[in-house]
């Protein structure tokens, strides 16, 4: 038998990449071999993102996420259904050409995003092998799709996944409260997408049972009624906190380290960043209110504008046409503008005071591990759950407030939050608070460590 080797597979958007790339990057310095699988329009991403120390353990492949080069992988629907039908074979296949060109370096392990699980847990297949599985959302949103059939049940949604029903719900009472009209799968656009989603969610929950270790980016302090609800999740995060390197690998975005230098000029806790993500899109009206807005609140800003953040009616237009007249020369010598930002650095800056975020699970526990108060404006999948732990749970943040009439988050609402945020202390205090807590659990004695440690000589026992 030779040492060990793990397979690990993410499922393919970035917010699920990264943290499963930082897993990769601690087994590697435990001196465990990874064969890291991207589909192809992610993998050439991740290659120029890899640090170079890194190439002697982690081998970066590709495999075809079943898509043509010219379909949409913003295509939920389209997308959950082509990597259910074209991945499991081509695990199959890279396992097998691993296996049988060496040896004494085979396939050891194979980790899968818990919600790709299907793709080998179910696999006869591979019952010689170690089967993991890692979650790279927060516990109580796996607490939620694994309590689909009871929802069902209840009556608080059909067997589509939509809902019947809109007061809010608790799984457990130290659980947070959700709404249905927020569920994960809930919040997708169109009704294709939302029934793949959840009949995808709905099959995984067999197949996610079957692995042999189930591990999260998450902790005790930041989840303990979600870890308690289910007893077989072994948080051993938040991983983030412990990148060993200046910038973390996986990353999709070449990134612009001109606004850190631009940080450095400003005072220290002066800073609002704005950054939503890999998939928030706005529409030019809510675009506008957000730039003014930030205009309102005279202070310094750092605001991440990707290329594709609006939906405009074609893909020639780009997000300085629907930048207000004026805006630019007004905010000079206060804001900038980039299009990626090295956002771990970003939030670990002295300058930066708040986070405006979409409130993906990854932006959250940056926020959290640098002690950075949040303002919440999601967009969908656990992002409403997360402001729902930022706002209600751990008191770090606020929510931004979309005008009933409508539906937008207007100027002066942005403003408000933003001098609240930044003048009553609590926000702060709770968010140094949580940080000093956190951070204990994932260094040496703590919960995370002591779980990730025990993780690691798991998968290294022969």
């Amino acid at each position: 038998m030779g040492k060990a080797h793990v397979m690990a597979i993410p499922y393919p958007a970035q917010g699920h990449v990264l943290p499963l790339m930082e897993l990769a990057q601690c087994l590697a310095c435990n001196g465990i071999r990874v064969t890291f699988v991207n589909t192809e329009s992610n993998h050439h991403r991740v290659v120029k993102a890899l640090p170079e120390n890194l190439h002697e353990l982690i081998t970066l492949v590709s495999v075809s996420d079943g898509l043509q080069s010219w379909e949409d992988r913003m295509d939920f629907a389209k997308s959950v259904e082509a990597l259910s039908e074209v991945v499991p074979g081509e695990v199959e296949a890279l396992i097998g050409s691993i296996n049988a060109a060496e040896s004494d370096d085979s396939v050891t392990c194979i980790i899968t995003d818990a919600y790709m699980a299907g793709i080998t847990q179910v696999n006869e297949k591979y019952s010689g092998l170690k089967r993991a599985a890692f979650l790279t959302a927060p516990v109580a949103l796996l607490a939620l799709t694994s309590s689909a059939d009871k929802l069902v049940d209840d009556g608080v949604i059909d067997t589509d996944g939509t809902p019947l029903r809109s007061e809010v719900i608790r799984l457990s009472p130290s659980l947070p409260e959700m709404s249905p009209n927020y569920f994960a799968w809930a919040c997708l656009p169109d009704l294709a997408a939302r029934k793949a989603v959840f009949r995808g969610v709905v099959e995984n929950n067999k197949s996610a049972k079957l692995a042999q270790w189930l591990v999260c980016n998450s902790s005790y302090e930041l989840e303990a009624g979600a870890l308690a609800f289910l007893d077989n999740c072994l948080p051993i995060g938040p991983l983030l906190a412990s990148s060993r390197l200046g910038k973390p690998a996986g990353c999709f975005w070449p990134e612009n380290t001109t606004c850190l230098w631009w940080l450095d000029q400003q005072r220290p806790n002066s800073v609002v960043y704005v950054a939503f993500g890999s998939f928030t899109v706005f529409d030019s009206v809510q675009f506008q209110e957000l730039a003014l807005g930030l205009e309102l609140t005279h202070r310094p800003f750092l605001w991440v504008v990707r290329q594709d953040n609006i939906a405009s009616e074609s893909d020639h237009h780009h997000h300085h046409d629907n930048i207000p007249v004026g805006f630019m020369e007004r905010v000079e010598d206060l804001g900038k503008m980039v299009d990626w930002a090295p956002q771990q650095q970003v939030l670990s800056h002295p300058s930066v005071a708040c986070f405006v975020s979409h409130c993906g699970w990854n932006s959250t526990l940056e926020s959290i591990s640098n002690g950075v108060p949040i303002l919440c404006w999601p967009y969908f999948a656990d992002q409403f759950l997360n402001q729902s732990y930022i706002v209600d749970h751990w008191g770090v943040g606020l929510s931004l407030d979309k005008d009933d009439q409508t539906g937008i988050i207007g100027r002066e609402e942005i403003k408000n939050k933003v001098e609240l945020v930044l003048t009553d202390p609590i926000y702060k205090n709770k968010a140094v608070e949580l940080q000093e807590k956190t951070m204990a659990t994932a260094r040496s004695g703590g919960s995370s460590h002591t779980n990730l440690t025990n993780f690691i000589h798991w998968i290294k026992q022969t």
